[in-house]
């Protein structure tokens, strides 16, 4: 296959910022349904649980991660077959669609135990969007950019996860002042998911004026293009779906301590920390996950994705037990030092990653390649971070048995880091010339 025509500057920033805003918005979706879990609806929607209705609210956020493997394996199948803009347009609507009306569920106060399920029907809704989201996102954004600037281009997609969480805290913490705490429960908690709508409405505009990859328009005019883009990947190339998943987990179960609502809940129910004031604590560090999220993309075009990995890993590993002993002084200067150097690792280990996945890949299988590696480590990682977080500092008696928890997936991912692959110099559309029989045979499959 030979190696297409580089998309123009224009067309690389353009695409870059329609891949940072789409994210954004998805983000922005996903976390409001974390962030109000455990600030209002264990008290509205499974209230009748008792004293485990935190721990079963926490649970439905894991609930749609096993649905995002789902939206990836459809999502990557037809975008390797049809395309990748198409696919980041249907999944910003669904999410958008199910947001809202998220935000018009009656509680079980009103309609019983039907307002649960309808919640938990949503927010699954939530997870087939957001499995299928990234996948096309970052791939359309690495796919426009030259060979030596991907960690930079690819960064852009990532960034929709900090600035999600940076706007969906603002927006609670803005609610959350402005209102009294029963105002919040009875009708304040709604405004921030029926604001999707508005924002998708941007959204789409700026990702209607994508064009498809050059990388992707050349696998259609060779006639290359996978006739089954599952079946190709998990014959040919299944371990890589598995590492890039145990990746991804190893960060996903970190990040969600913030972005799943865990450090909110505890420093509200616990240490009995101002809502508002937590939030604003948590928008500082998401501002901080942001820029080592761009950092951690540009340097790994100088110094490659996998040292990157390992050099944001150890950051982690090693704050961990301190970030827990400052979070529990409930001191908001010690709480905005323990949240900012844990977003330092976080970010070295997210923001190469839409690069990395990419390049593990063949054009033929990429999108439903990097969308399940995605989804299945989000799974393993974030899925039922908080509330396993939950489970274990209540039978323990000790926030720091979760500081052991997120230690040892640490671990897995930084084990794993040193099997994987370095593919930073390698063009994308020449992906082939590296797999020459796992791409005929993804071709024929």
């Amino acid at each position: 296959m030979s190696q297409p025509a580089t998309a123009t500057g224009r067309q690389q920033r353009t695409v870059a910022l329609a891949a940072m805003a789409g994210t954004t918005i998805e983000w922005y979706d996903f976390f409001i349904y974390a962030l109000s879990t455990g600030l209002v609806f264990n008290q509205l929607f499974f209230q009748g649980f008792g004293e485990d209705s935190m721990l079963i609210a926490f649970a439905t956020i894991g609930v749609s991660f096993f649905f995002r493997p789902v939206g990836a394996a459809l999502a990557g199948h037809l975008g390797d077959r049809l395309g990748r803009r198409a696919m980041l347009i249907a999944a910003l609507l669904l999410m958008d669609a199910a947001t809202t009306l998220i935000g018009l569920v009656p509680t079980q106060d009103s309609i019983g135990v039907a307002a649960p399920i309808i919640l938990v029907f949503l927010r699954i809704l939530q997870g087939l969007s957001a499995g299928g989201e990234w996948g096309g996102a970052a791939l359309i954004a690495v796919e426009h950019a030259p060979t030596g600037k991907r960690g930079r281009f690819g960064a852009f997609p990532q960034l929709g996860a900090p600035l999600g969480l940076l706007l969906a805290n603002g927006v609670l913490a803005l609610i959350t002042a402005l209102t009294t705490d029963d105002q919040f429960l009875a009708w304040g908690w709604r405004i921030p998911f029926l604001l999707s709508v508005g924002l998708v409405a941007v959204g789409l505009v700026i990702r209607h004026k994508v064009e498809e990859s050059p990388v992707y328009q050349e696998l259609k005019k060779t006639g290359n293009a996978a006739k089954t883009p599952l079946a190709a990947l998990f014959q040919n190339h299944w371990p890589l779906v598995i590492g890039g998943a145990l990746l991804f987990a190893a960060n996903n179960a970190v990040g969600y301590m913030t972005a799943g609502g865990y450090i909110q809940a505890y420093s509200v129910n616990q240490l009995k920390i101002d809502k508002t004031t937590i939030l604003i604590c948590v928008m500082v560090a998401a501002v901080i996950w942001l820029t080592s999220t761009m950092v951690g993309g540009i340097l790994s075009d100088r110094i490659g994705r996998i040292r990157v990995y390992q050099i944001g890993f150890v950051i982690q590993l090693a704050w961990m037990f301190p970030f827990f002993g400052l979070l529990n002084t409930a001191h908001t200067g010690y709480i905005v030092l323990a949240l900012i150097l844990y977003s330092v690792g976080l970010g070295l280990t997210y923001g190469p990653q839409s690069a990395l996945f990419s390049e593990m890949y063949p054009t033929a299988v990429r999108y439903s390649g990097a969308a399940l590696s995605y989804a299945i480590g989000a799974v393993l990682g974030g899925a039922f971070a908080p509330m396993i977080a939950e489970a274990l500092e209540t039978s323990t008696g000790t926030i720091y048995s979760v500081a052991v928890y997120l230690a040892a997936v640490t671990v897995v991912g930084l084990v794993t880091s040193f099997f994987v692959q370095e593919r930073k110099d390698v063009p994308l559309g020449d992906t082939a010339t590296d797999h020459k029989d796992d791409e005929q045979a993804t071709v024929n499959a």
